[in-house]
Formats: C-alpha cells, structure tokens, sequence
C-alpha cells in the first residue's frame, strides 16, 4: 500500500514523498561539487530520516546524529 509521507527537518524538510509498507528509516542523497581530476567519480552527501509515529499523515523526521 503507497502512501504519502511528509519528511520534518533538515535539508528535505517539507518534501512529500510516496512509500510503501511504512519503512523506518529513509535516506536523502544531495551532490557534492567535486574538484581536480576525479574521473568519474562523484560524492554524494547523506541524510536520514526517521519514521515518527504512524498518526496520517506520515512524518519522517530529520536524524542529525546519523552518518
């Protein structure tokens, strides 16, 4: 069952996004810039959030303390 999900905090903060079956935990990737001659590498920063309650609608908060 797809369900809406509003992420509270951090840099998603106010994004809906759609889920299925109420994960615990989602993760948000942002680009970083890279510089020099990386090739093709490329970096990316991550955010995680956590499943707050289970009231609609659904919140996923901001884990400032995650990786």
């Amino acid at each position: 069952m797809w369900e809406t999900a509003v992420l509270v905090g951090g840099p998603a903060d106010g994004v809906q996004v759609r889920v299925a079956d109420r994960p615990l935990v989602l993760q948000v990737t942002l680009p970083c810039p890279v510089e020099g001659t990386a090739g093709e590498l490329t970096v990316e920063a991550l955010h995680v959030y956590r499943r707050k309650g289970g009231q609609p609608p659904l919140r996923y908060g901001f884990d400032p303390a995650s990786p």
